[in-house]
């Protein structure tokens, strides 16, 4: 019996969603980018700012980078999952951007307006 192919036959354990966005979460935590973990449906998502909710299946991250395409359909941005680092960063790039453009509001501040 040839041990190496049944080695490499067997099926690699795979990332839940949820590990997969709760490990994005962390990786923003890096960048100063504060999110919630939400799970369901075999998806995942992390609520990241206004206008940004990155979804996860456990193997791409996926979101919407404020684009829309000629049809006028939004354009998302995509990063395998397994490039948690970079995907991160992506999203915390976003994250300034909006943030330039939706500031905070001082009422969660715990400022009177």
């Amino acid at each position: 019996m040839d041990t190496d192919r049944l080695i490499a036959a067997r099926p690699r354990p795979t990332i839940t969603p949820a590990r997969c966005a709760e490990r994005l979460r962390i990786q923003l935590e890096r960048h100063g980018v504060e999110a919630d973990v939400h799970e369901g449906y075999g998806l995942a998502l992390v609520s990241v700012w206004i206008e940004l909710v990155v979804w996860t299946d456990g193997r791409w991250f996926r979101w919407s980078s404020g684009r829309t395409s000629i049809s006028g359909r939004p354009v998302y941005s995509f990063t395998p999952a397994l490039d948690v680092v970079t995907a991160a960063r992506r999203i915390a790039d976003r994250y300034n951007e909006l943030r330039r453009n939706h500031p905070c509001s001082p009422h969660f501040l715990g400022e009177e307006s």
